[in-house]
């Protein structure tokens, strides 16, 4: 390389790279020539994972949870499954609700009743839509079945409610008063200097 002029940054790149195999082996250089057809394949995948749930629902009803932490634990989202706790409530067991599309997290522990209500809610609603096909009996039954595809029972949050109404406007302005107040505060010092001036003359 021939020394740059000025302060500049010395030359120093790197351009000898062996993308193939070489004696020192191959570099580990990643690139995505494949990545239409891997968006393809992913396609067709998840088409047939469809077909093969049809008609069931494609993705499985989740319970409401709280957030973890105290910064979030306002926050209500989907969670991993169903406690037993609430499958019992609602009158399933785990092996039964696996079978109809509704997660079960072993795991997870009801902390109050409000949550667990909610959530044996979302069952029994979930149970009154549903529709269950026994395949041998019913085949014609299936193949005409719709697949839902959504998300189930998404948790949806209320829209805050916006009154229209008019703006009062006060006689007294409380920003007149205050810059009143602080131009008093100002010249209240010329005001008592110039009151001892007079009782001296």
């Amino acid at each position: 390389y021939k020394m740059v002029k000025h302060n500049n940054m010395v030359p120093n790149a790197h351009f000898h790279k062996k993308w193939q195999q070489s004696s020192r082996g191959p570099l580990k250089v990643r690139v995505a020539l494949d990545q239409a057809s891997k968006k393809k394949s992913r396609r067709v995948k998840r088409a047939a994972k469809a077909a093969a749930l049809a008609p069931a629902p494609l993705n499985k009803l989740r319970p409401a949870v709280h957030a973890q932490t105290q910064r979030y634990n306002a926050k209500v989202r989907l969670g991993r499954g169903f406690s037993i706790a609430e499958l019992k409530a609602a009158g399933l067991t785990a092996t039964y609700a696996r079978t109809i599309g509704i997660a079960v997290d072993p795991r997870r522990q009801n902390k109050s009743e409000e949550a667990k209500q909610v959530n044996v809610d979302r069952l029994k609603a979930f149970l009154a839509s549903i529709v269950v096909f026994d395949k041998k009996k019913s085949a014609a039954a299936v193949a005409e079945a719709t697949q839902f595809k959504g998300a189930l029972q998404p948790i949806t949050k209320a829209a805050p409610a916006v009154e229209l109404a008019d703006v009062e406007v006060p006689d007294v302005s409380a920003f007149i008063q205050m810059r009143k107040a602080r131009v008093e505060t100002k010249i209240a010092g010329q005001r008592y200097a110039l009151a001892e001036r007079k009782k001296k003359e």
